[in-house]
């Protein structure tokens, strides 16, 4: 297997799929705001689709050209120390984005103007 396709499996793929498990978190939580149960439920499946359309076609490739690029880089000027100084960061900035999400709050993560107030 190339060294590029174990990147996307092992570290780009999982990384899009718990950022957008965030971004449904996000959205449930905004949703919140819509009183009526059935314009919820809309609400939710077309923010929903919405996200993960965005994440498929514009994050998902962004954030593979970025590991890359960073991945061969780190790889290049630290060899292997690099290469798992990068992976260690990765997983930490995730871990804090769910940490933060779940144990804080969802309000953590947006900015003030975006956070349901009252509710």
């Amino acid at each position: 297997m190339k060294k590029n396709n174990v990147v996307r499996n092992y570290l780009v793929l999982p990384c899009c799929l718990l950022l957008l498990n965030l971004c449904v978190g996000l959205v449930s939580y905004k949703a919140r705001v819509v009183e009526d149960p059935l314009e919820r439920t809309a609400v939710i499946m077309a923010m929903v689709l919405f996200g993960s359309s965005l994440v498929g076609f514009l994050v998902a490739p962004a954030i593979e050209t970025l590991v890359g690029a960073v991945h061969r880089g780190s790889r290049r000027s630290l060899g292997g120390l690099g290469e798992a100084g990068f992976v260690v960061l990765l997983g930490v900035v995730v871990f804090w984005l769910y940490y933060r999400m779940y144990i804080i709050g969802p309000e953590s993560l947006l900015p003030a103007a975006w956070r349901n107030h009252g509710r």
